[in-house]
C-alpha cells in the first residue's frame, strides 16, 4: 500500500537518522557532564526537528489520505483521524 510519504521516504529516513544522531549526541553530552543549558538547547533542537518531520507527515496525510479519500464518509473519518493526531502532537510536555 502506498502512503502519503512514499515519494519522499528516502528523505524522511535521512532526516530521522540525523535526529537519531542528535539524540546520541545529547546522550554523550550527559555522559560528559556538559552544562545543563547546552544539553537543554540540544534537546530543543531535536524536538524542533521531530516537529518538522511530524508536520511533513501531517501534510502528506492531508493531501494523500484525506483529500484522496474514495468517499465522503472515508474523507470524514480520515479528517477526524488527522485532527486526533494534531491534538496528540499539541499535548506533549
Amino acid at each position: 500500500m502506498e502512503r502519503g510519504y512514499t515519494a519522499s521516504k528516502d528523505q524522511l529516513l535521512a532526516r530521522l537518522r540525523r535526529i537519531e544522531g542528535q539524540i546520541r549526541g545529547i546522550e554523550g553530552m550527559v555522559e560528559q557532564d556538559r552544562y545543563c543549558i547546552d544539553v537543554l538547547t540540544q534537546i530543543s533542537a531535536a524536538r524542533a526537528a521531530l516537529d518538522k518531520v511530524a508536520l511533513g507527515l501531517l501534510d502528506d496525510h492531508a493531501h494523500h489520505c484525506v483529500v484522496g479519500a474514495a468517499s465522503a464518509a472515508q474523507r470524514d473519518a480520515r479528517t477526524a483521524e488527522l485532527m486526533d493526531a494534531v491534538g496528540r502532537l499539541m499535548r506533549r510536555g
